[in-house]
């Protein structure tokens, strides 16, 4: 029977999404512990609570610290870093997870599988959130998607029916709505679409989503993206979920003129609720770091190249974003001249 006791949970990488969710979670009844690296984010964490703005607005008082203050064991750590050095960080946090203990990744991409070879499979879930935040400064956090958007897919690559499922489960609800997926590849290939078409383009041209959604040009490039993932989906055999009750291939997918048509004007409706949204490798990329380009429209172009399927797009989109990481482009609409047919 599983031990009815509060599970102690921690978000390893609370920045703008983590400082979030942490303050839902507390401010909702929750027990839950924020670690970051930036002292400075934590400073500001402990001495004001986190401040939330944009769609929402409240602060909350939330326990914060540095990774070099853990201790003890978690039941259900929330990994929220960027990607590039999963595997450094897991072989970290493995020394702080409890005998049965899981690492939720809410990580864009696919990084499930490499997490599930260093701790095992059975320690591993993965969740998607379909809402977007920004720091501003630290501890200020700005909420830039709907408040009826704040929805997460949680599930397991290996067991739909894992035993934790239900706490992390409860954890999330005290943000918002959760579904517990069985098909969770079909559901993180639905994140990825996403993150490919819009935080690529939102990176590529120095702008939000609905910016990018808006522009005509630039709406071209997202709707090429789009389907390009569809299209390597289709030919490795996995089923793309729908993403807040809306099944993305029926509405976007075509095959002919006409339909391509319908697809091009329903994207800037379909992405309405975060046109607000500055993609967090825009973000990395203001501040001079390097971005997991590599997870999002990289993974899409390394799986077509495992099934067959060319993605000369999201192959363009990594190539730009690198150019703009070694400083011979900016993030800029005038980079839509590279993606020209």
């Amino acid at each position: 029977m599983e031990d009815q006791k509060t599970p102690r949970a921690a978000i390893f990488g609370a920045g703008s999404l983590g400082t979030i969710l942490g303050a839902f979670i507390t401010k909702n009844g929750g027990q839950i512990d924020l670690i970051n690296h930036n002292e400075g984010h934590v400073a500001a964490l402990q001495a004001q609570g986190a401040r939330i703005v944009g769609t929402l607005t409240f602060s909350q008082p939330v326990t914060a610290y540095v990774p070099e203050k853990m201790s003890g064991k978690y039941d259900i750590l929330f990994l929220m870093t960027k990607q590039q050095k999963n595997g450094e960080i897991v072989r970290f946090l493995k020394d702080y997870l409890s005998d049965d203990g899981v690492i939720v990744t809410l990580q864009n991409g696919l990084p499930e599988l490499q997490i599930g070879g260093i701790v095992g499979r059975e320690h591993v879930l993965g969740c998607t959130v379909a809402w977007g935040a920004t720091m501003l400064e630290p501890g200020v956090c700005e909420l830039t998607s709907a408040p009826d958007s704040l929805t997460f897919s949680l599930g397991s690559l290996s067991d739909p029916s894992h035993p934790k499922i239900q706490a992390v489960k409860e954890l999330l609800e005290k943000m918002g709505p959760v579904t517990v997926e069985n098909n969770f590849v079909g559901t993180r290939w639905s994140k990825l679409l996403i993150n490919a078409a819009f935080s690529g383009m939102s990176a590529v041209l120095g702008c939000t989503f609905g910016q990018a959604a808006g522009n005509r040009a630039s709406r071209r490039v997202v709707q090429a993206l789009i389907k390009e993932c569809i299209d390597v989906c289709a030919s490795g055999g996995i089923r793309i979920e729908p993403v807040q009750g809306k099944d993305i291939v029926k509405l976007l997918d075509y095959h002919g003129p006409v339909k391509k048509a319908l697809a091009y004007a329903i994207i800037p409706l379909a992405i309405r609720k975060h046109a607000r949204l500055k993609a967090s490798m825009l973000q990395d990329l203001e501040k001079g770091k390097k971005t997991e380009v590599e997870s999002i429209n990289g993974a899409v172009s390394a799986y077509g190249r495992e099934v067959g399927c060319p993605t000369p797009v999201n192959d363009r989109v990594v190539e730009v974003i690198h150019r703009i990481e070694s400083g011979s482009l900016r993030p800029s609409f005038d980079n839509l001249k590279y993606f020209q047919q």
